[in-house]
């Protein structure tokens, strides 16, 4: 029996109507996977495949869907040598996948040597929504398309913790100003000049603010939005959790030339402790229990979808 939160938040896939949904689960192709270590893997990969699908069915049952397809592939990278497609998930491991597609695609010999400011700031990889049509459908049709996810809570405390909690020159200025402003009630004036020292708190009461006084950003926008999981049939659902095993043995799949593994080292803030499970806990702490709630409530598509347990 479904709340009225939960009724809400079916909201983001209802409004659409036009092809009729879920496309079919195609077989992965593993022709290219070599020996047995990735019986796991591959086991894991069946199950979210088959479960996603499932889910699919069952909420889009009979629903048409209508969104226009260049923004539905707008966060989509392309590498066309091994005929990958790959949905950006910021705080999922998206800067070393994005290092990793630039060495397949033959722009770098390493991922190791491929600076944070290179991978986001370089225009080295082409996205789907940058060709015409009949390209999008063709390599929609015929590429392995991979999305990887997380935690949505760890996600989102990840996200805030990078943005808010170390100097930034974009998300303090322009999201932390208007943070302040709004949702702290006798700042002083160096916070309202800087937008620096948002609070969690004060942070979740914008991502909760219908009438948020700044808009969404993907570092905290949910899955279901980013990647469109119900209407671009994925091939490969990797999971932050199982990061470096799934990376590989997609890596696999795609015939990668075997020298080439997914990088281990964390893009920046090396020194930080990993967002983890017990340091979600210390920042929900700072939460009232509803806002806990709302919060889990805005990324219920997401938790339903990947089988996330709720917190």
């Amino acid at each position: 029996q479904l709340s009225d939160q939960q009724k809400m938040s079916e909201s983001p896939l209802s409004r659409f109507g036009g092809v009729y949904l879920p496309p079919a689960l195609h077989p992965l192709n593993k022709t290219l996977v070599k020996g047995g270590k990735w019986k796991d893997a591959d086991s894991a990969q069946e199950k979210r495949r088959s479960f996603l699908h499932d889910f699919c069915k069952k909420y889009n049952s009979r629903k048409k869907l209508r969104t226009h397809l260049v923004h539905l592939v707008s966060r989509i990278y392309v590498e066309d040598r091994h005929k990958v497609l790959y949905c950006e998930v910021p705080k999922a491991g998206c800067s070393n996948w994005k290092r990793v597609l630039m060495v397949l695609n033959g722009l770098a010999t390493s991922a190791h040597n491929i600076s944070h400011d290179d991978v986001h700031y370089g225009k080295h990889l082409r996205k789907l929504d940058s060709y015409d049509l009949k390209g999008i459908y063709t390599r929609l049709n015929t590429y392995t398309k991979t999305i990887f996810v997380r935690d949505p809570m760890e996600r989102l405390v990840s996200a805030f913790r990078d943005k808010f909690e170390h100097p930034n020159s974009y998300y303090h200025p322009v999201f932390g100003k208007a943070i302040i402003k709004k949702y702290r009630h006798n700042a002083n004036e160096e916070a309202l000049k800087t937008g620096s020292g948002v609070k969690f708190k004060e942070f979740i009461q914008y991502l909760l603010d219908s009438h948020r006084p700044v808009g969404m950003d993907i570092h905290w926008e949910q899955v279901s939005k980013l990647c469109f999981p119900c209407l671009i049939n994925y091939d490969f659902i990797g999971k932050f959790e199982t990061l470096e095993e799934d990376a590989n043995y997609f890596l696999q799949l795609v015939g990668a030339p075997a020298e080439l593994k997914f990088p281990k080292f964390k893009d920046r803030h090396s020194s930080d402790e990993r967002t983890s499970a017990e340091v979600v806990r210390q920042y929900l702490k700072e939460l009232s229990k509803e806002q806990r709630q709302l919060t889990y409530d805005f990324y219920y598509l997401d938790y339903l979808m990947f089988n996330y347990t709720s917190p």
